[in-house]
C-alpha cells in the first residue's frame, strides 16, 4: 500500500520560506511508533498525520523525537493539502480532532484562518540555567500552557540571541518563546521559538506560540488584532486575532512536493 505525503511551507507565500511541515494522509489510524519513526525520517519540526473520520479528520503531530499536543503550522499545512488536493471543497471548513480538542480551519481569501485555544501567560521565575543558556536579560518572564515566554527590551535583542541549545534541552518544558515589540512598522511584535528538548533547536514559525503571544500583547498594545513576524532564518508572517478564550491564526502556505511512501 502506498501512502500519500506532502511537504508544505507554512506561514509563507513563497517556496523555502516559513516553516516546512510534512503531511501524511492515512486511510486508518497508524501505530504511534511508526508515526514517530516517520517524523524522525522527515526530520522537520513537525510531521502531521491526517485520518478521515466521517466528514472530519483526526490529526496528530510528531517532531523528530516526540508527539506534541498542539501545532499551528502543520495544521495550516494539513488544511492546505485538503483543499489543494480536492479532498475537501474550499467552501467547507476543515475540522480536526486533536489532543487539544476540535480545531477548525477555513479559507479566508488568500489566507487560511485557524481557530485555536488561547493560552494565558502567568508570571514565573526562570528555571535554573534558562537565562544563562539564552544569554538574555528579559523584562518579563512568564509560563504559558506549554512554554516559557520572555519579553526582551528590543527587537534587536530578539534577533541577536544565540542560545546554548544543549543547555536549553535540559529544561523540563516544551519550548521557550522570546518576544518584543517590533521595530518594523509592518508588524506589531516579533518572536523566536526554541525547543531543543522537543527535538527542534529553533522552530522557523510557531503557530501554537502565537496562541500565547496574542493574549500576552493584547493589554500591552491595546488591540486585539495583530500582524506578527517570527524572526527565524526562514522567517514567517502570522495574523493573530484574540477572541476571548480563542485565538484566530491566519497565514498562507505553498506545496514544495508531493509523493508516495513506499
Amino acid at each position: 500500500m502506498q501512502i500519500p505525503i506532502w511537504q508544505v511551507d507554512a506561514f509563507t507565500d513563497s517556496l523555502f520560506g516559513g516553516n516546512p511541515a510534512a503531511v501524511c494522509l492515512l486511510e486508518q489510524p497508524a501505530d504511534p511508533k511508526w508515526m514517530q519513526l516517520l517524523g524522525r525520517e522527515m526530520n522537520l519540526s513537525e510531521t502531521a498525520f491526517l485520518t478521515p473520520q466521517d466528514e472530519e479528520w483526526g490529526l496528530r503531530w510528531f517532531t523528530p523525537s516526540t508527539e506534541v499536543k498542539l501545532c499551528g503550522h502543520a495544521t495550516l499545512a494539513s488544511a492546505h493539502v485538503l483543499w489543494e488536493s480536492g479532498l475537501l471543497p474550499r467552501n467547507r471548513p476543515a475540522i480536526f480532532n486533536t489532543l487539544s480538542g476540535v480545531l477548525r480551519a477555513s479559507c479566508a481569501g488568500e489566507c487560511i484562518e485557524m481557530d485555536f485555544p488561547s493560552s494565558k501567560t502567568e508570571g514565573a521565575t526562570a528555571p535554573d540555567g534558562l537565562l544563562a543558556a539564552l544569554g538574555a536579560k528579559p523584562q518579563f518572564i512568564g509560563k504559558t500552557t506549554f512554554d516559557y515566554l520572555l519579553e526582551l527590551g528590543s527587537a534587536a535583542e530578539v534577533r541577536s540571541l544565540n542560545p546554548d541549545f544543549r543547555r536549553l534541552a535540559q529544561l523540563p518544558v516544551r519550548g521557550i518563546i522570546v518576544t518584543s515589540r517590533s521595530d518594523d512598522p509592518r508588524f506589531d511584535f516579533i518572536s523566536r521559538f526554541f525547543a531543543p528538548g522537543s527535538g527542534v533547536d529553533e522552530d522557523p514559525v510557531t503557530g501554537s506560540a502565537h496562541c500565547a503571544l496574542g493574549p500576552f500583547w493584547h493589554p500591552r498594545l491595546g488591540k486585539t488584532a495583530f500582524t506578527a513576524w517570527q524572526a527565524s532564518a526562514r522567517g514567517g508572517r502570522v495574523g493573530v486575532v484574540v477572541r476571548g478564550d480563542r485565538v484566530l491564526l491566519s497565514g498562507t502556505a505553498v506545496t514544495v512536493f508531493r509523493g508516495q511512501l513506499a
